[in-house]
């Protein structure tokens, strides 16, 4: 029999995805299951996404530009523009979901055995994208007792090697909902310049800032337009995730002809995706008021919940829709498999993601999990009793 390539026993199955099977089983026994595990949002998308994808008029269905539909990238670069981040369309490529973005910028940036140093926990997909570019991942430490702020300036200066490419930020942050200060940004300008490096920033959270905090993104920055990458989709701020559709941004002329490249050899980004993320773009600020008042009522219930629960802790995110909490239990890939197999409460269980999906550093995240509040406010109280209830008879609980 031919063998599997190295590279694919190296992929990591998804935290996020892996424990479907589980939770199908679960549906099947006739039990509700709460999802928790992935940031798939109940918010309905804007009408005028919906609108434009049903009205498409056009007989035929065709390639895109490589780098994206023309008026699509104007568009958007007006967007940026509305946000102080003065860009043209020729500085984006137009990615299937910022997942493709992400691939774009390693391969266009970084050779097969470099090195990007990420904090950590971090996204767990990005773990895949580095596998799949041939990129090692540095791992830096942040934790949940300084709701895992960036880490000192010396753990970037230890981490880096001759290997050294990029740093990559995601702000605010998935797992954390971690939103990163101007002070810590300026600490990455810093060691970014004096180093020479890529500072890849993930920012599709940009929207979800709570507690009157403002995003700050690394390209309001002076002097770092040589070195930023600009990761953004339309997946969560429209509640769009299955239109597939990314940015990749950058200033840096020579990144962005190489880019081109890699878009020219997929052909280009999906038609439709384009479409509705093009009309998304005049979707009323209202709309995100409404959808800030609701995340902002999900998170308190998830936080002040967990934080009630004997043996939890939860810090209080500032952005996206997610926490990582520490729970009182012996391993969570165990415990959250175990949640869908052999525990019910009336009915209802949860499905979260194990954080250890979320490390690069083997053995960390063994009692913490992510929890997505991507539910309305009723699901995740009722949520929030299954896990309580849950942690009370769980064999490896660590009272």
């Amino acid at each position: 029999m031919p063998r599997i390539s190295q590279k694919g026993r190296m992929m990591p199955a998804s935290p996020i995805r892996k424990l479907v099977p589980f939770a199908e089983q679960a549906k099947k026994r006739g039990i509700r299951v709460f999802h928790l595990n992935i940031g798939q949002p109940d918010i309905e998308t804007p009408e005028v996404a919906l609108r434009a994808v049903r009205n498409f008029s056009q007989k035929v269905v065709e390639y895109s530009h490589s780098a994206g539909i023309r008026s699509y990238r104007e568009k958007l670069a007006g967007y940026y523009q509305k946000n102080d981040i003065e860009i043209t369309a020729d500085d984006i490529i137009i990615g299937a979901g910022a997942s493709e973005a992400i691939l774009f910028a390693m391969q266009t940036c970084m050779d097969p055995g470099d090195e990007i140093i990420i904090p950590e926990p971090f996204y767990a997909n990005y773990n895949g994208f580095a596998i799949n570019a041939g990129v090692r991942i540095v791992p830096i430490p942040s934790t949940i007792e300084s709701g895992f702020a960036l880490p000192d300036i010396s753990e970037f200066e230890k981490a880096i090697s001759p290997r050294t490419r990029a740093i990559m930020i995601c702000n605010p942050n998935n797992p954390t909902g971690y939103l990163y200060s101007v002070h810590e940004l300026e600490v990455l300008k810093e060691i970014v310049l004096k180093h020479d490096l890529y500072l890849f920033a993930d920012e599709v959270y940009r929207e979800f800032c709570y507690d009157g905090l403002t995003h700050h993104s690394v390209m309001h920055f002076e002097g770092l337009d040589d070195h930023v990458v600009l990761i953004d989709s339309v997946s969560k701020r429209y509640s769009a995730c299955g239109v597939r559709i990314g940015a990749m941004i950058s200033r840096n002329r020579e990144v962005m002809q190489t880019a081109l490249k890699f878009a020219q050899a997929r052909l280009s980004p999906p038609t439709f995706g384009q479409v509705a993320a093009e009309a998304a773009l005049d979707t009323p600020d209202s709309y995100f008021h409404g959808v800030l008042e609701e995340y902002l009522a999900r998170r308190n219930v998830v936080v002040e919940s967990i934080n009630g629960m004997e043996g939890a802790f939860c810090p209080k995110p500032s952005g996206a829709f997610y926490v990582v909490a520490r729970l009182p239990i012996d391993d969570s890939d165990r415990f959250c498999q175990w949640l869908l197999e052999e525990f019910s409460f009336e009915g209802q269980t949860v499905m979260l993601a194990p954080a250890t999906g979320f490390y690069a550093t083997p053995g960390k995240g063994l009692n913490e999990v992510r929890i997505s509040y991507v539910l309305k406010v009723a699901d995740l109280e009722r949520s929030m009793i299954c896990l309580r209830e849950a942690l009370q008879v769980y064999p490896g609980q660590t009272f």
